[in-house]
């Protein structure tokens, strides 16, 4: 595995995300210009270039050159796959995004809170204001955590 030298990913920061290639079981890297263009056929689906780039170029300005070489570098690390059948080339994310989020979300917790998921949703809550709505959500999902453990017969420590 490598990372092409240019001031582009110099200046650019580099997510580890590990995921295995069926093919060769390696660990890729995505770094956050690649993380944009997946959100991008996370949302849209199988995509061209051109319709990727018009997109990114809502949020941030880049060529259309930066574009086509970054998701050419995708493809050679596995993170999209492209149907070459028709004459403009569509691209598609060859890993799905909870897979991804799952990987970068233990990575973070094993990385940067010492193992504690407890830890980084405090932080998460913390640092971001959650809606009235999500805390509701984030309150029955944790019930629902604490009634399966009850029924596997899991002691709670912290009673």
């Amino acid at each position: 595995m490598f990372l092409r030298k240019s001031s582009y990913f110099s200046a650019t920061k580099v997510f580890v995300i590990k995921f295995f290639d069926m093919k060769s079981l390696k660990t890729n890297k995505a770094t956050e210009s690649e993380m944009e263009i997946l959100r991008v056929l996370w949302e849209r689906g199988p995509s061209t270039v051109r319709e990727v780039h018009e997109l990114l170029l809502k949020n941030k300005a880049s060529g259309y050159t930066t574009t086509l070489k970054l998701m050419q570098i995708m493809l050679e690390k596995g993170l999209l796959t492209r149907n070459t059948t028709n004459r403009t080339h569509v691209y598609a994310c060859a890993v799905k995004q909870v897979f991804f989020q799952k990987q970068l979300v233990g990575k973070i917790i094993d990385g940067m809170f010492k193992g504690s998921p407890a830890q980084l949703i405090m932080h998460a809550l913390g640092n971001h204001r959650a809606s009235r709505d999500e805390l509701i959500e984030i309150k029955k999902y944790l019930d629902n955590i604490v009634r399966q453990d009850d029924v596997k017969g899991k002691a709670n420590p912290k009673k």
